[in-house]
């Protein structure tokens, strides 16, 4: 038998402990080929502009993912090693020579690599049409998508995952290599020294943590914290939330399971003891991959709910930048006027006042202008009657953090007006009219000195609905704005962003649930003999699989607490950037991200408790 049979006859014999790895290959290779595909899609080139944003975005994240991917296979190929080293041994007992089973493992791997190929590319191209169909609708473009097979895209896979197997396969000839045979033999049986609760750890992990909420929370314009670090904050940020997890995990967490150990009224309670004891004597090597499993959780919450909080107020964004359907300058348009809702013809006069440092431009309009305007936006406008030294700003771009609301305004030399009111919302569409507007009344406005320049506002109906009309508009008007248009465009953005987010986020959280799997899976066929013992003296599988579900738990709730900890701050000091209110969003966008994390919990629960239950099954 050659040494490539005895590979196939391995994998057919063993496909149950092949099935973890196999499967997150698979996996992998569905994402990697499925995003390659929508890169290279004919669909998303013709979108012109669009196509430029897209081509960016996807190439930048198709490199994001394929290093993730990367580390992720390497991980999975990890675990799947651990398993195999007392199989290798053996083969070196019977007199197999290192060389021979390193050819072994790498044409075991090259095979699982091959079938790994075939399925992910079958089932990445079928998964594409539907996220194809998916990413245009969020995008708000009503094409038709068809399908289309992409060599590019699997010629771009297959060369990744090539170079990704190739490097599994070193680490094979790695294993026989470095290690000794007594080593391989008890691989599955080495495990940490038990480690001690040391207050000053924990006391720097709160320190750290908290310090890096603080800096995260500073505001970026006038923060003494963002002059001193500059561009380096948010790796100070980023590093000091990683050292506080993982000394929280570390320390904290040992901590508290000490106290369950000497509280006697827990302790001696069913099976508690040994679970705290397991938890214990594995706690160094759960710190490393909870503090992982923490910091890609709050990096998944993080960027999905920003973006999805950015796609959700897409709309309110476009009217608080173009309050109005459409604005133009010159003369009025013929509009069905089934579709107006309300419109507004009105006249401005550019005043430039001379200022120490820098000169003032202002929009001047007069008050019957300003009420009609503020009458179709909605606004609450109330007893507005303006004498002659009176006036209305309007500055959208008003910022209190370095601003001061002006008292008075001069608009020519001598003319000194009070400022009866003012308003940091838009009155007219930004970009037609940009910059603040000051309303005089009727007479004054007659009086100034400065050309008339004519504009026409008009609110329809459903605006989202009518870029036909926009476009016709737009061809015959001047300085011509829409909120139809700005919407397109920021939907587009926003849902290839939003698509993106959630593509990479569904990786970050499968990862982070396949790595507790991995995790839990490997210790449940180390903790085999452990239960069938206490099966053996008279403890029920009841009380197992209670012992099981704190066990695995304990491993599930610790991250996501802390994960969801850091996404909160991380996001708060999101909103706070863009002054946007996100947290309905986010809210939305936590809970998802917490229902699926409990899903992988209920899973990993139910394939810890199967393989004990056989185990004890078969051997009780």
């Amino acid at each position: 038998m050659t040494l490539f049979e005895l590979a196939l006859k391995n994998i057919r014999r063993n496909m149950k402990s092949y099935g973890l790895y196999i499967g997150s290959t698979i996996f992998s290779i569905i994402i990697y080929f499925t995003f390659a595909v929508l890169k290279h899609s004919d669909d998303i080139s013709g979108l012109a502009e669009t196509s430029k944003q897209m081509q960016a975005i996807m190439s930048s994240s198709a490199f994001v993912l394929m290093i993730f991917v990367a580390i992720f296979i390497l991980y999975s190929n990890s675990f799947f090693m651990k398993k195999r080293k007392k199989e290798v041994a053996l083969y070196s007992l019977l007199g197999v020579r290192k060389r021979s089973i390193g050819f072994l493992l790498f044409f075991e791997n090259i095979v699982i690599g091959l079938i790994s190929l075939v399925i992910g590319v079958g089932s990445g191209f079928l998964l594409s049409q539907a996220l194809l169909s998916l990413l245009l609708k969020l995008m708000g473009l009503s094409l038709s998508v068809g399908f289309a097979f992409s060599l590019q895209a699997v010629m771009e896979t297959v060369v990744v995952f090539f170079l990704i197997f190739l490097v599994t396969s070193l680490l094979g000839y790695r294993v026989i290599y470095k290690f000794k045979l007594i080593d391989l033999f008890h691989a599955e049986k080495k495990g940490e020294e038990q480690p001690k609760a040391r207050m000053i750890s924990a006391l720097i992990g709160v320190l750290s943590l908290a310090s890096a909420y603080w800096l995260a929370l500073q505001d970026l314009m006038t923060s003494p914290a963002w002059r001193i670090l500059g561009l380096a904050m948010p790796l100070v940020i980023i590093g000091l939330t990683i050292l506080g997890s993982y000394l929280l995990f570390n320390s904290v967490l040992v901590y508290v399971l000490n106290l369950l150990k000497k509280s006697k009224n827990w302790a001696w309670k069913g099976l508690n003891l040994m679970t705290s004891s397991q938890l214990l004597y594995r706690i160094r090597g759960n710190a490393k991959t909870l503090t992982i499993i923490a910091t890609l959780s709050a990096t998944t919450i993080t960027a999905g709910g920003a973006i999805f909080g950015t796609y959700y107020n897409t709309e309110k964004n476009v009217e608080a930048f173009v309050p109005f359907s459409f604005m133009w300058e010159g003369e009025e348009q013929d509009i069905p006027a089934a579709l107006i809702e309300s419109e507004v013809s009105f006249e401005t006069k550019e005043v430039v006042v001379e200022g120490e440092v820098y000169d003032e431009s202002y929009h001047v309009i007069d008050e019957t202008a300003f009420l009609n305007l503020a009458e179709a936006l909605g606004w609450d406008i109330d007893n507005i009657d303006l004498e002659k030294g009176e006036a209305i700003v309007v500055d959208p771009f008003y910022d209190e953090r370095w601003q001061e609301q002006a008292e008075t305004i001069e608009l020519a030399a001598g003319d000194i007006k009070k400022v009866e009111e003012f308003y940091e919302e838009p009155l007219f569409n930004i970009p037609t009219l940009p910059g603040t507007t000051v309303v005089v009344d009727d007479t004054a406005f007659q009086e100034l000195d400065g050309e008339h320049t004519a504009y026409q506002a008009v609110q329809i109906d459903d605006f989202k609905n009518h870029l036909d009309l926009s476009k016709e508009l737009e061809a015959k008007t001047e300085n011509f704005s829409s909120a139809v248009q700005n919407y397109q465009d920021s939907i587009e953005s926003s849902g290839a962003m939003l698509f993106v987010g959630s593509f990479l986020g569904l990786v970050f959280l499968v990862a982070t649930g396949s790595i507790i799997f991995f995790k839990m899976m490997t210790e449940a066929e180390e903790d085999k003999g452990k239960y069938t013992v206490l099966y053996k003296i008279g403890v029920s599988k009841t009380e197992m699989k209670k012992t099981v579900r704190y066990q695995v738990g304990l491993i599930f709730l610790a991250p996501l607490v802390l994960g969801l900890m850091h996404g909160t701050v991380a996001l708060m000091a999101f909103s706070n950037l863009l002054q946007m209110n996100l947290w309905e969003p986010i809210i939305l966008w936590m809970a998802a991200y917490t229902m699926i994390y409990i899903l992988y919990y209920v899973m990993t629960v139910r394939g810890f408790n199967k393989t004990i239950t056989q185990t004890v099954t078969q051997e009780g």
